[in-house]
């Protein structure tokens, strides 16, 4: 019998509350698999608390004397999204995989750069998109690969949130500089890439965005038409001033409409599962299209399919072009409602300035196409 496979050391950059209230949660739950050896943060005292609640020993304010002392196997980026790019790159090249916080970069130029830091066998890094491995979500997934439910027809993804004006008195939330967008980049994008995962590359996207009651610099709410390879048509809507919260799925399939309604995470019986009226003996199919088992979405569940990966030494799920997908869209989504017209993917190019950065290189004028108002006049 062999021996148990050492257990992955991992450190973590930022001591916040996402690494505090999420990532080192999860990581404890993995049991013998992780041993966290070090937080890397400017701020010492928050570091310093976090370090001793948790029980890690390694503290550094530094992330390249971390990666020097450390050789961490595994880093998990926590950080403000303007430090996602330069922290994934220098612990890839350090030799250890990456798991980082969404977005996943600022832009496809960003995201592209990393991956040009990626090895051939490894390390990789992938991104917490942890909505799309609760059970649910995987048992639709089989069906989509087996055909069972038809092809996918007509489809909705909404996430209406609420954040009030204090929310973006983060100095970083809300400015194209640090956070690259509003809620189509910062919300939305887990709808969105749960959507991704499951009708896979789309096509075009016609999109609309306003500025219209908070202090910032991106949109708070966004809406768009998206076209995908298989034929689907999806209606997306993003907003932060929804004050009944949601975040909806809905799949319209040749024999069943599948929808999903939670909002920061969801269990089974957040699932809806309706046969089309041609489809005989309702009741026992539903019951063949449920999950066997009650798998909650999570960055747990997320976490232990990363290490599964780690330990085969594959490209985890959320990662490459898999990861890319949601990143893709949303700079689709941006140059359509900045420039008027509908975007195809195939000309997210880097001839084009939303490649480079989500406001297309003009932040002022991509500032007034989000709050430019029009008015009309009957005669």
């Amino acid at each position: 019998m062999s021996d148990p496979s050492p257990p992955v050391r991992a450190a973590l950059v930022g001591s916040g509350g996402i690494a505090r209230g999420v990532h080192l949660p999860a990581l404890a739950d993995t049991g013998d698999r992780v041993e966290v050896i070090a937080l890397v943060d400017p701020d010492e005292a928050l570091m310093a608390e976090t370090a001793a609640q948790w029980g890690v020993p390694g503290r550094y304010t530094d992330l390249h004397a971390m990666l020097a002392a450390e050789s961490p196997d595994l880093v998990v980026v926590c950080t403000p999204p303007s430090a996602h790019k330069d922290t994934v790159i220098a612990s890839l090249d350090a030799g250890a995989w990456v798991w980082c916080e969404k977005p996943p970069a600022l832009s496809l130029a960003e995201y592209d750069q990393v991956a040009g830091h990626e090895g051939e066998r490894g390390p990789y890094a992938s991104y917490v998109f942890q909505h799309r491995f609760g059970s649910g979500a995987e048992r639709l997934r089989r069906h989509l690969a087996e055909g069972t439910l038809g092809r996918p027809l007509v489809g909705v993804c909404h996430t209406l949130w609420y954040r009030d004006a204090d929310y973006f008195e983060v100095p970083w939330r809300g400015r194209w500089e640090t956070e690259g967008g509003g809620p189509s980049m910062g919300h939305g994008i887990h709808q969105m890439d749960l959507m991704l995962s499951l009708l896979g590359d789309w096509t075009e996207v016609t999109a609309v965005m306003s500025t219209s009651a908070r202090a910032t610099e991106t949109e708070d709410v966004s809406m768009a038409i998206v076209r995908f390879d298989s034929g689907a048509t999806v209606s997306m809507v993003n907003s932060l001033l929804s004050p009944r919260e949601t975040s909806y799925l809905r799949f319209d399939f040749e024999h069943a409409t599948v929808e999903l309604e939670h909002l920061y995470g969801y269990d089974n019986a957040h699932w809806r599962w309706t046969p089309a009226p041609h489809v005989d003996d309702a009741d026992a199919a539903v019951a063949a299209w449920r999950p066997e088992e009650d798998v909650p979405s999570s960055h747990r569940a997320q976490l232990a399919a990363l290490l599964d990966a780690m330990e085969r030494g594959e490209r985890p799920r959320a990662g490459g072009h898999d990861g890319r997908r949601a990143l893709e869209l949303v700079t689709g989504m941006y140059r359509s409602a900045i420039l008027g017209g509908t975007v195809r993917r195939r000309d997210l190019t880097p001839g084009s300035g939303f490649y480079h950065a989500m406001h297309g290189g003009d932040p002022h004028a991509a500032a007034s196409a989000l709050t430019r108002t029009e008015t009309s006049t009957s005669v």
